[in-house]
């Protein structure tokens, strides 16, 4: 039985006020596998855990915006991987609590049904862990604020463009640099921003600026992308000009991720209309995930025992 989240604050209960952290990260691992999410939220102090497993597997990096996006675009990709002896991690960059949410935020919880003394990120932090178990894949959370907690004050201004003063390109940055020197990925998985949401578009930022090197699949953010005829696509210039690259998936690979996508219990309503309209989407998605690819994708079949 996999143990709970641990949690390596030192300095600080919460990041810093601006969103992020204010410093650069240093996280040092011995090698393996993560037995429990790690919950990277203090970046001034090295990070290490002592976790087993065989550091010469292939091992995937997927980053998801939110707790739920890369499970629901992707999942069935990561289980795939996972299945074949891929090591997968799974970052997920806005998963931080906020005490006392005011306004907008407020409003995100409470229009879920859910009370305003709920910690509603704790809730979500653990719909993902039970998905990732499911997965079969390693979950990440770095604790940066959703953009409702960063002065994005209404659901138009989440899809109204980046505001001046969100600064958080940045510090996602330096925490996607630390993660790619602490796991030395073969792949990547990232969003393409379908949708237009600014957490995506930061994230996908983020990821863009550092020009890594590493095979990278963009995946195509569901359901925005099937919630307007033609959806909003910020970046599709830039995506147009990769390579189209569909990943199959098996029927225990689809098991996989329609079990996997029912966890994030919280969000079904919202997103989906409730669970019918998640299962109802997914059948209508088929047994193929797209994608975008840049660079040369490695073999999906692994490299090391299993």
């Amino acid at each position: 039985m996999p143990k709970g989240p641990r949690s390596f604050d030192t300095d600080a209960a919460h990041p810093a006020q601006d969103g992020g952290y204010g410093g650069a990260f240093e996280i040092r691992y011995c090698s393996g596998r993560l037995r429990s999410p790690l919950i990277v939220s203090q970046p001034r102090k090295r990070l290490c855990r002592r976790i087993l497993g065989d550091p010469a597997m292939p091992t995937c990096l997927a980053l998801s915006p939110h707790l739920d996006d890369a499970v629901f675009s992707c999942g069935g990709t990561m289980a795939t991987l996972a299945r074949a002896g891929w090591r997968v991690i799974l970052a997920t960059a806005f998963t931080a609590t906020v005490p006392n949410p005011q306004g907008f935020a407020l409003e995100c919880q409470l229009d879920k049904g859910l009370a305003a003394d709920i910690d509603y990120m704790a809730l979500r932090r653990n719909e993902d862990f039970l998905a990732a178990r499911i997965l079969g894949v390693e979950p990440v959370w770095l604790h940066f604020r959703e953009a409702p907690h960063r002065g994005y004050a209404s659901a138009a201004a989440l899809f109204g463009g980046v505001r001046p003063d969100d600064a958080i390109q940045a510090e996602l940055a330096s925490a996607f640099a630390a993660l790619f020197a602490a796991f030395h990925p073969d792949l990547i998985l990232v969003p393409q921003a379908i949708g237009g949401h600014v957490d995506h578009i930061q994230v996908f930022r983020a990821f863009s600026g550092l020009e890594p090197d590493r095979a990278t699949l963009w995946w195509r953010d569901f359901p925005y992308t099937v919630r307007d005829a033609v959806p909003r696509e910020p970046f599709g210039a830039e995506m147009s000009l990769l390579e189209a690259e569909d990943v199959a998936l098996r029927p225990n690979a689809l098991e996989a991720k329609r079990a996997a996508c029912r966890c994030y219990a919280s969000q079904l309503g919202f997103q989906f209309g409730g669970l019918d309209g998640l299962e109802a989407r997914l059948a209508a998605a088929g047994s193929v995930e797209p994608f975008r690819l840049q660079g040369a994708m490695p073999p999906m079949e692994s490299r090391g025992p299993g």
